[in-house]
Order: structure tokens, then C-alpha cells, then sequence
């Protein structure tokens, strides 16, 4: 297992009170992200563990355009990754910042 930690500073905090969400299943290539309002307002990190080696230049990617698109300042993210794709990386990143701004658990 590799564990990679990315740190970001943001534009705002992410919008929402909610002070933490669980999106995704660690199942068939797929990952969960668990989203904790625990940083300042200005401040992200995205703690990665994933079973596949190689690919830090791509999490570190994708990670940086999530932070670009969303501004997810004050989280704190754990990804448990199971083989997902990129793309499906940024669907559960961008589905647990929106879970915490709409409030739902």
C-alpha cells in the first residue's frame, strides 16, 4: 500500500456547515473519500492510500484541478483507492464537497 499526501492552499473555505461526509465504496475499482472539516479556512490536505504504485504524478493532478475547481478550503481528505480511474477520482472528490455544502449526511 502507498500512502501519498498532497497539501493545498485555497481561494475559500468550502461552502456548507457540515462537519464531515463518507462518498464512495472500496469496491470494484472504485474508492471513498472521506471529507472532515478539521483545517483552516485557506488550507487542504488530501491523504491518499492506494494499492497501485507508480501513478503520484496523476493523484497529484488530479488532486490540484479539484482543488482549482472547488476550493475546498478548512477539509481534510482521506481517499482509500481501490484501483479507481482518474476521472472517477474527481467525481467522488467533487460529490463529497457538494454533500458537505447541501448538508446531507
Amino acid at each position: 500500500m502507498e500512502i501519498l499526501k498532497v497539501h493545498h492552499k485555497t481561494r475559500n473555505p468550502a461552502a456548507g456547515t457540515i462537519g464531515s461526509a463518507l462518498v464512495g465504496v472500496v469496491a470494484s475499482g472504485n474508492l471513498e473519500v472521506l471529507l472532515e472539516r478539521t483545517l483552516a479556512g485557506t488550507e487542504c490536505t488530501v491523504e491518499i492510500a492506494t494499492p497501485v504504485r507508480g501513478y503520484d504524478d496523476v493523484w497529484k493532478g488530479v488532486v490540484a484541478d479539484f482543488v482549482e475547481r472547488a476550493s475546498p478550503g478548512g477539509l481534510r481528505i482521506s481517499i482509500n483507492d481501490g484501483g479507481a480511474r482518474p476521472d472517477t477520482v474527481m467525481l467522488r472528490l467533487l460529490q463529497g464537497v457538494r454533500t458537505m455544502e447541501a448538508g446531507h449526511d
